[in-house]
């Protein structure tokens, strides 16, 4: 893409209502704009930053054995009175009525229409166990939205729901669903930290919310410091082997953490003093077991291996997809502008052609921009008329974590200069030695 063509609205002062990192530099940087309270228009740039997150859901999903559907914005509301949820859930849920008068809802979650379509479907254990999951947009009507996309009404979601025949197994798909969740928070260059949580109107006795340390953060959280240093690696994990899979759950949950409603003074306490952390946190996932809560009222019932039937164990799992944006840049900024982890950024190199009409840095910088994207990244080039140090603000602003910049000066020496974002070094190189060491460094991420 040439920045010449893009789309890029940047904007040089901050908006008054901007009070956090993310909310500032998502509008600075022309990724948002902002529609009614709490939603907004997903301008390109921010757009490939959420395509960008939910490829990545999409591929842990699937590789813990999950299966991809899409269901409606729109819900009827009989389903929610057979579960008993219509009522109760609150002025949070938007309600409307169609023109033949039928009430309706726009889905804050789905656990609902879920159940309706296993019932409709599946009748026999042989058929599980079964986890389903969509990303799809959801509403709720907050009472004072704010923080940009971090407390939105409208928000992009992925919410997976399992179905076992027994307790154990769907505590096994909890399970898989932490360690799933571990793996994808790590591609994106987070470190979210599993918490002991309360279930809140979704119902259920087991439930960790996942959250990502932020001064911004919403959630008081109180957790062992050696918390922050556990991490999945490379290792492979077999997502059928109860054993192995509870393995990984316990080795991240044994060490305390726990948000402020779930807080345990005394156990909080048994932690050595030096070791003991207070801070915020946000979050950007939680899962559920809440074994028979809605097979039981709505029917979703398996026959079983005695032929006796019974209702399905369930769970919901859920990843706020347009959050992490927010999450990501709260937790990779500086005074410049955002900082892209390597998974998500919106593009993976900024080249910066610092003299546009230049015949040398003219060929240089389309080589280089076609040498790229045949290694298969995904580079912006910079071949706009505006002074240099415009270009470099912008580059830092929006975030990409890797510039090459091509000069005459460089260009005489038969070199470009490669910067990283994160750190600010910089190194002279071949145009093809760069090209080679950025293809190096996405190994992994593509």
């Amino acid at each position: 893409m040439r920045l010449s063509r893009y789309f890029l609205p940047v904007l040089k002062e901050t908006p008054a209502d901007a009070q956090i990192a993310s909310h500032r530099y998502m509008l600075r940087a022309g990724m948002i704009r902002q529609q009614a309270a709490g939603i907004y228009s997903w301008l390109p740039l921010g757009y490939k930053v959420l395509k960008r997150i939910e490829q990545i859901v999409h591929e842990e999903q699937e590789r813990a054995g999950h299966i991809p559907l899409l269901m409606p914005t729109l819900q009827p509301a009989d389903l929610w009175r057979e579960s008993g949820r219509y009522d109760d859930y609150g002025a949070e849920m938007l309600r409307i009525q169609d023109r033949h008068e039928r009430d309706m809802l726009y889905g804050p979650t789905n656990e609902e229409m879920i159940t309706d379509i296993f019932r409709a479907h599946v009748a026999s254990y042989k058929s599980l166990p079964l986890t389903l999951y969509h990303i799809q947009w959801k509403f709720r009507d907050e009472i004072r939205p704010r923080f940009g996309v971090m407390r939105g009404r409208e928000f992009y979601m992925k919410d997976g729901y399992n179905f076992d025949l027994t307790k154990e197994d769907a505590l096994h798909a909890y399970n898989r669903h932490m360690v799933s969740y571990l793996r994808t928070y790590e591609r994106m260059g987070l470190t979210a930290i599993p918490m002991r949580a309360d279930s809140g109107p979704i119902g259920g006795d087991d439930t960790h919310e996942f959250l990502v340390l932020a001064p911004t953060g919403e959630s008081d959280v109180f957790y062992d410091a050696g918390v922050t240093e556990l991490k999945l690696g490379n290792r492979e994990i077999d997502y059928a082997d109860h054993a192995a899979v509870k393995g990984v759950c316990e080795e991240f949950t044994s060490l305390y953490a726990r948000t402020d409603e779930t807080h345990d003074e005394a156990l909080y306490g048994e932690i050595p003093e030096e070791r003991r952390r207070q801070g915020k946190g946000i979050e950007v996932g939680q899962i559920f077991y809440f074994g028979t809560k809605y097979s039981d009222p709505m029917g979703a019932m398996v026959q079983g291996p005695d032929g006796q039937k019974v209702p399905v164990h369930m769970g919901s799992h859920g990843i706020g997809v347009s959050r992490l944006v927010g999450a990501i840049i709260e937790a990779s900024h500086d005074d410049k502008g955002i900082i892209w982890p390597e998974g998500v950024t919106p593009f993976h190199v900024g080249i910066v052609n610092m003299r546009v009409g230049d015949a040398a840095c003219d060929q240089t910088s389309e080589a280089l921009y076609g040498t790229l994207k045949t290694l298969g990244l995904d580079p912006l080039l910079d071949d706009t008329d505006e002074r240099a140090g415009a270009k470099f603000a912008t580059q830092d602003l929006i975030g990409l974590p890797w510039r090459i910049t091509v000069g005459p000066r460089g260009l005489a020496n038969g070199v470009v200069e490669l910067t990283s974002r994160r750190t600010g070094e910089s190194e002279e190189l071949s145009p093809e030695a760069a090209a080679a060491k950025l293809a190096a460094l996405y190994e992994g991420h593509l």
